[in-house]
């Protein structure tokens, strides 16, 4: 039996493994976008159990855990058609984006810069940490859980 054939009505691929044909991927390399700690931690895990393969764990799966607990028929689709990691940096990219806007927007309006840090450092640390905790809430309400 040969190791690849390609279907003449559908055009697609498939590669022998074992004693089945399974469809066969593309031979192109893919861009690697790194999916982050909104979308899920690389490499993307699409097996039933859920478990992570990414070293960084849990924290790392929430835009994901969303899809496969709330959103299935998205998440069977864009799994299907092979577009789910490019799907998750998307997500990461926005939840990046937006993250970092929204901090450098809520300390610029509530004067929280250089010179405050200069003065009183932990008074400082508490006031931006206050700031990224709401921006990341506002990040995860926005783009993660919608």
């Amino acid at each position: 039996m040969e190791k690849y054939i390609t279907d003449e009505k559908n055009g697609l691929r498939y590669e022998l493994v074992s004693d089945y044909y399974f469809l066969a991927g593309d031979n192109e390399p893919e861009e690697h976008r790194p999916i982050g700690i909104w979308g899920c931690g690389c490499p993307v895990d699409t097996s039933a159990e859920g478990g992570s393969t990414d070293r960084a764990g849990r924290r790392d799966q929430r835009h994901l855990r969303y899809l496969r607990q709330y959103k299935k028929t998205t998440y069977t689709a864009l799994v299907i058609e092979g577009k789910l990691p490019d799907y998750l940096a998307d997500v990461n990219e926005q939840a990046e984006g937006m993250l970092f806007q929204l901090v450098k927007q809520m300390a610029k309006d509530e004067d929280v810069d250089e010179a405050m840090k200069s003065r009183d450092q932990l008074y400082w640390i508490g006031c931006m940490n206050n700031i990224r905790n709401r921006a990341e809430e506002a990040v995860l309400n926005e783009i993660i859980y919608r």
